[in-house]
């Protein structure tokens, strides 16, 4: 069942109503909080398995909110067989939250602004994008990462799904050192899409929204498609490529695809993964790249044997080389890290690896018309 506006409500999942706490264990530091959630871990009694425990709020700033938390679990559902998707266990209903039990990765510990870092070896892909250079993604390991991206918005594409917040805040990783496998999170913003009703809504993140959402005209599935070309541009260089020193400008730059495809930006970076990302960051959603069209794009199909005999990436011209491992076995030590669609990240990116960061809550539209006239 879905409404107007692309939310689904009608899950399969039972939702439990017994007690939470006779079923597991809460231990530990909470591993995040937004205004209307908190995630913990928490232990099941019986297996003694670890899981994530996302407490959400039913109303919000007087609302009734569980219809947005209903469809939050019906998009998990439709992704349960992809591995690239965070898995859904159980779900627990209070008078006054709803309990998603969801697939747990680590531990996480406060830091100084009020948010929260991984202390463990996964986390987000978010952490290596603004790594030194000796940390930071080789072009190898960005190819390796894109295409488990793609497979996992292809699963959700092919059941009509939206992400409508692809960034590195929502994308983990099972370990950071070998490079593990990704997990992608949070679908509070998610929608359902179809041929008969058109959806439109503002939804997003700034820097990483597609121009049909600025403009208010409708979403599909290449609205999260230009998503993964921010995406991928921040995992090649540590920069974001529309971010202006206010919103005002970052929506403009959006709007006109104002992109420094450089050297200065792409140094030792392949004139493949340009292209890529050129197939992606383009203002007409129906000329850029799908999702299965990325999936066989060159660049995808690189000699990763000679990339990873390359230095990262702002080192490539030097003589130095570096050999990297095989794809490792993906770990279970990963670290639920949500963003949450009603409080994402305080604070604002700047271009370079040494100040990226969170992002500013997204504006009304009317705000958005309001600074894009001028």
């Amino acid at each position: 069942m879905m409404n107007r506006n692309g939310m689904v409500t009608k899950i399969r999942t039972r939702i439990r109503t017994d007690p939470f706490k006779n079923i597991y264990d809460l231990v530990g530091r909470e591993l995040g909080r937004g205004k209307f959630a908190v995630v913990k871990k928490c232990v099941e009694k019986t297996t003694g398995k670890e899981h994530a425990a996302k407490f959400l709020k039913k109303r919000r700033k007087g609302q009734d909110c569980r219809g947005d938390i209903l469809n939050e679990i019906a998009v998990l559902e439709s992704a349960d067989m992809s591995p690239y998707v965070v898995a859904l266990h159980e779900v627990y209903e209070t008078t006054t939250e709803i309990i998603l039990v969801l697939e747990c990765f680590g531990e996480s510990v406060p830091i100084s602004d009020g948010g929260y870092e991984n202390s463990a070896a996964g986390g987000e892909i978010f952490t290596q994008c603004v790594a030194d250079n000796d940390e930071a993604f080789t072009e190898k390991d960005v190819i390796r990462l894109a295409k488990q991206i793609l497979m996992g918005v292809a699963c959700l594409h092919q059941n009509n799904i939206v992400h409508l917040d692809l960034k590195p805040q929502n994308i983990l990783l099972t370990s950071a050192q070998p490079l593990g496998d990704i997990r992608i999170v949070d679908f509070g913003l998610s929608r359902r899409v179809d041929s008969v009703s058109e959806v439109r809504e503002i939804l997003g993140t700034p820097e990483y929204v597609a121009p049909e959402v600025l403009d208010y005209e409708p979403i599909s599935t290449a609205t999260d498609m230009w998503s993964i070309g921010v995406l991928t541009y921040v995992m090649l260089t540590g920069e974001s490529p529309f971010l202006g020193e206010e919103k005002q400008e970052t929506f403009l730059n959006i709007s006109q695809v104002n992109v420094d495809y450089s050297q200065d930006v792409f140094h030792g970076v392949s004139d493949l993964a340009v292209d890529f990302i050129q197939s992606l960051l383009i203002k007409n959603p129906r000329k850029r790249a799908t999702v299965d069209q990325c999936l066989t794009h060159p660049w995808l199909s690189l000699d990763l044997h000679h990339l990873s005999l390359e230095a990262p990436l702002d080192e490539q011209d030097t003589s130095q080389s570096e050999s990297e491992p095989e794809s490792p076995i993906p770990s279970t030590d990963l670290v639920l890290m949500p963003s949450y669609p009603t409080c994402p990240g305080q604070g604002e990116l700047k271009s370079g690896r040494d100040t990226f960061s969170f992002t500013e809550p997204f504006p009304s539209r009317t705000e958005i018309q309001q600074e894009l006239i001028c």
